[in-house]
């Protein structure tokens, strides 16, 4: 008697599921929603809505940091001078709102984007026309920004009572329960990724980290988009840094200072690849909400604040040996197609 066999019969996965749980992000969105049970498991209180109002506060900065990090580590280069473009921007934001208290916020918030822009095309210029590479770069001008500042400030203090009630306002108030800075964060999130993934120019990007070679034989204008890369990136610390004034109000030339590798940590562990050509605006948002998380979670599961450092530094880890892993995957399954061709 034979034996038909039935076809084997699978589940139907509607295909935006199976697009998500393949993306690089889901990964690291499913630990922080999982460092977030644990830790509410052992605290209820850690996830009530005051906690995660401060949690999207926290992280706000971060965010808008990373995202920027994101543009240039996709080039394949890296930044590391966003630290002292925030606090020098910060401060340059309380210098100017104390001595024109009554300018617009608005005014205020692109005075800090231009100044962190200028200041992003410094690199950008060195990197892309002097070719010199952008660790050496940025790392210069890491300090040089930094001694700008402390110059500048010598020693003075700037006070919340100095800035006046609209910029505290934006960094303590809230809509319909989110805090502005987070919801100017989403907003730069959104615009950097849907740039990223749907502009000719922001494609651009992926394919000069992909392989600088290529694109230079395929005409497109490398020196151009990584100088942009950079200004976007300024740009954003900038940004972050009128973000830091308003939060926290007390301002002097040390604001941000170490800053600069929790960002490339929060982009590299939210799946931007260190080699470049890989990642997104959103995973570098998620890898920074995670690591602000963290630093919030150890104090309640018991865990020294020391092991924070450790942490990241595994996760970071972790992040590029999936990165390697996913990319030899992908090799195969590349020369399996091509013998099929041949």
């Amino acid at each position: 008697m034979s034996v038909i066999s039935q076809p084997r019969r699978t589940l139907a996965v509607p295909g935006w599921i199976g697009s998500v749980t393949k993306a690089r992000e889901f990964g690291v969105l499913l630990a922080l929603i999982l460092l977030v049970a644990v830790t509410t498991t052992v605290n209820p209180r850690f996830a009530d809505a005051q906690s995660l109002r401060d949690m999207l506060l926290n992280s706000s900065i971060l965010v808008i940091l990373a995202v920027g990090q994101a543009i240039v580590v996709i080039t394949r280069n890296v930044d590391l001078s966003v630290g002292s473009v925030l606090g020098l921007t910060a401060f340059a934001t309380g210098k100017l709102c104390s001595a024109m208290p009554d300018l617009p916020i608005p005014l205020v918030i692109l005075a800090g984007v231009a100044l962190g822009g200028v200041l992003g095309a410094v690199n950008g210029a060195l990197i892309a026309l002097a070719k010199v590479p952008a660790l050496v770069v940025t790392l210069g001008t890491l300090y040089i920004f930094r001694g700008i500042d402390f110059a500048w400030a010598r020693g003075q203090h700037i006070n919340p009572s100095d800035l006046p009630k609209g910029l505290l306002d934006m960094g303590s108030g809230s809509l319909l329960g989110i805090p502005y800075l987070a919801i100017i964060a989403m907003i730069v999130m959104l615009a950097v990724g849907l740039y990223l993934r749907h502009l000719r120019s922001g494609r651009e990007f992926y394919a000069i980290g992909s392989d600088l070679n290529a694109a230079n034989l395929y005409g497109l204008r490398v020196g151009r988009r990584v100088f942009t890369a950079f200004v976007a990136s300024g740009a954003l610390a900038g940004l972050a840094g009128v973000a830091y004034a308003a939060k926290y109000g007390n301002l002097d030339a040390t604001a941000g200072q170490g800053l600069e590798l929790n960002v490339v940590a929060a982009a590299v562990v939210g799946g931007v690849a260190i080699a470049g050509g890989v990642g997104t605006a959103y995973g570098a948002a998620i890898g920074a909400v995670l690591l602000t998380t963290i630093t919030s979670a150890l104090p309640v599961l018991g865990v020294s604040p020391f092991w924070q450092g450790a942490m990241v530094g595994a996760l970071i880890l972790a992040s590029i040996g999936l990165d390697k892993y996913l990319a030899h995957r992908t090799e195969l399954r590349l020369r399996g197609l091509d013998a099929r061709v041949h």
